[in-house]
């Protein structure tokens, strides 16, 4: 007979705190919503997002008397903006979780490497995390795309570049507190290696932070694409970026306001949603948020 002792794992107990958390919920729902128009965008979008049709430029939205085959609108060359829209989250998110996910796989191995070798590999890679950190992260990814040139391959690899240091200092700082531990020195008493113990003993106590960050990273990397988007050095035309969206309508926001402001009403949504789930994530899975 299986007894319940009424104890539960601190993910298990995470989980339910964040279940309980109302706002944090219904940010994650609205995220998953954007996220699903993008993955669906060739069943959902209405029109094809570059088609260009002069003769509809700047029609604005169904309630101040356009058509109902454009609901918000069209740009200055007459494409529909709800279905850019709905195209374009796909570069912001894909950009997102495609950068922190190569940023934290280097980051949590350089930062175990350093956290747990200590030595001059800690030297090391302490001293490029600070000289990466003295460069203003926008400033540093727009020198890196004017070298590099505009495209999607190149502003992934630009956001890497420094993008990594973040996972790093977290990792780095946990391991230094974790392979003190009773349970790494146990495995190091056993003959365990030095990976197995990294990526074994420490990193499985250690991930919690590690998504926590990564969820908040996101948002900042999505905000950063847009930036880039925006100057030119993001993906380029006829490809639907909320960004250039964004920048392709500047000249017109005194007569035609809908042609930036609806894609930035998206980039502030979308971010919104997601640093409030990374929130909730953080008042949950953090234990010293429980004190």
């Amino acid at each position: 007979m299986r007894i319940n002792t009424g104890v539960q794992s601190p993910l298990g107990l995470g989980w339910m705190r964040l279940q309980q958390n109302r706002m944090a919920i219904s940010a994650a729902i609205v995220a998953l919503v954007i996220i699903a128009a993008a993955l669906a965008a060739p069943l959902i979008a209405p029109q094809d997002p570059n088609e260009a049709d002069l003769f509809r430029r700047l029609q604005p939205p169904v309630w101040l008397g356009g058509e109902w085959a454009f609901p918000l609108g069209c740009d200055g060359l007459g494409r529909d903006i709800l279905s850019r829209l709905i195209y374009g989250a796909r570069i912001s998110i894909f950009v997102g979780a495609l950068v922190v996910l190569i940023a934290s796989v280097v980051g949590i191995l350089a930062g175990l490497a350093a956290g747990y070798l200590g030595g001059w590999v800690d030297r090391v890679i302490t001293g490029l995390v600070d000289i990466l950190l003295g460069f203003p992260y926008l400033i540093f990814a727009i020198g890196l795309m004017a070298m590099m040139g505009a495209g999607f391959q190149n502003i992934v690899l630009a956001l890497v570049y420094k993008e990594w240091v973040v996972p790093c200092r977290i990792v780095r700082g946990e391991t230094l507190a974790a392979r003190e531990q009773d349970y790494v020195e146990a495995a190091r008493a056993l003959g365990a290696s030095r990976s197995h113990v990294m990526l074994r003993e420490i990193l499985p106590n250690i991930l919690s932070p590690v998504i926590v960050v990564a969820t908040v990273r996101m948002a900042h990397v999505i905000i950063l694409e847009a930036s880039l988007s925006f100057l030119g050095l993001g993906v380029q035309p006829p490809t639907a970026s909320w960004g250039s969206m964004v920048s392709e309508g500047r000249e017109f926001l005194l007569d035609a306001w809908w042609v930036s402001t609806f894609p930035g009403i998206a980039i502030l949504v979308l971010v919104m949603a997601i640093n409030v789930f990374s929130q909730g994530l953080r008042d949950a899975f953090d234990p010293r948020m429980q004190e």
